[in-house]
């Protein structure tokens, strides 16, 4: 058997997603042709140093990126060569930067879903509403929810793990009303004798009949069938990713937002305002499906009571009314002082003439209350 070949057929047997065999497979034939086609056998650690230490210095690739071509390299070696390797670890590492998760702010959540309708808007709910990744959305089956104890579970996500989470009350009557859409699609599958879903081979297996039950039906099907890559059956999928993310961002650009939003953005979201509103951070982390809770700490830090609300910047306008509030002790003056800047804080304002001539700033009345 021919090398990708027996590539394709080891991760398979191990029963490795689709998108892992693209990837591996996608980086074996790089790795091999950096090397003038040299067949891996012929090769050992000093060009398996030479390759990543490319990906790192002239590529600039991401530490992540690195790290799956390593993966893919060890793996043809150890799984399909059975090929014990020495000691390769002296190349060159890509630096993992520390970056914050982009945050929407809950103003922000509500413009979005408000620029949305339809099938774009209940995938977008639930990513927000559950703290889900974008393929848990996708795969979603109508099995998967339960309307009577308001839970979705999730089967078999990252890492082989199923979790629990609250399944949000305000869309449950749209998704009602969505499935019985969705049963017609699936009586007129059935129909034209293309009523069948992939389901996981084992369990195909054992349930032969379970792939043409309407409880594994997919919750948002593509408009269209597509052939399998790996049995070449012809059935009906999920929606592929693209779908939500072309409706997402041309909701952000309608609501005038101008951060750069991806599905992921809404599960952040979710995280970070979990913990503004008090939850406990182990209860997020079970939420998430996070293993470690340093993965869910992340969140703490983009929190607004993980950081200063005021600006030092802003603080001195305040500062500065303070002192010339001094003398009275009525709420009524204090708001007289906010409202009029110009009048009051002449400091404040040569300040801000200083920084920028476009901007202006008006002094919020609960800010100047705290």
């Amino acid at each position: 058997m021919k090398l990708i070949p027996k590539v394709v057929h080891t991760i398979r047997f191990k029963q490795f997603s689709l998108q892992t065999e693209k990837n591996y497979v996608h980086w074996i034939k790089r790795f091999i042709r950096f090397h003038n086609y040299r067949h891996p056998s012929e090769m050992k650690e000093q060009e398996i140093i030479e390759f990543l230490t490319h990906l790192a210095n002239m590529k600039k690739v991401s530490a992540s990126t690195q790290n799956q071509a390593l993966n893919a390299i060890v793996f043809l070696y150890r799984q399909v060569l059975d090929i014990d390797l020495g000691d390769f670890s002296s190349f060159a590492r890509a630096k993992k930067p520390k970056l914050l998760p982009i945050v929407l702010s809950k103003d922000e959540v509500i413009a979005i879903l408000h620029n949305l309708e339809g099938v774009p808007f209940l995938m977008t709910a639930l990513l927000y509403g559950a703290g889900l990744r974008l393929h848990e959305v996708l795969r979603l089956r109508v099995k998967d929810i339960d309307f009577k104890r308001n839970l979705i579970f999730i089967r078999q996500s990252k890492g082989k793990k199923d979790r629990v989470v609250p399944f949000p009350r305000l869309i449950q009557d749209q998704l009602r009303l969505h499935l019985s859409s969705v049963k017609k699609i699936h009586e007129t599958d059935m129909k034209d004798g293309l009523g069948e879903v992939y389901i996981p081979e084992a369990l195909s297996r054992k349930y032969p009949n379970a792939k043409y039950s309407w409880y594994w039906k997919f919750i948002f099907p593509s408009y269209k069938y597509s052939k399998d890559p790996r049995s070449g059956t012809i059935r009906r999928h999920h929606k592929h990713q693209s779908y939500l993310i072309r409706h997402i961002r041309a909701a952000a650009d309608t609501a005038g937002i101008s951060k750069r939003l991806t599905a992921h953005t809404f599960r952040h979201s979710f995280a970070t305002h979990l913990l503004e509103d008090g939850k406990d951070i182990r209860t997020v982390q079970q939420l998430l499906g996070h293993d470690n809770i340093q993965t869910t700490m992340i969140y703490t830090h983009v929190a607004e009571h993980g950081a200063a609300k005021v600006s030092p910047l802003d603080s001195l306008a305040l500062n500065s009314l303070s002192k010339q509030t001094q003398e009275t002790d009525t709420q009524r003056t204090v708001a007289a002082h906010v409202l009029q800047p110009e009048e009051h804080l002449p400091l404040w304002k040569k300040l801000l003439s200083k920084l920028t001539s476009r901007f202006t700033y008006t002094p919020n009345l609960q800010e100047a209350k705290r």
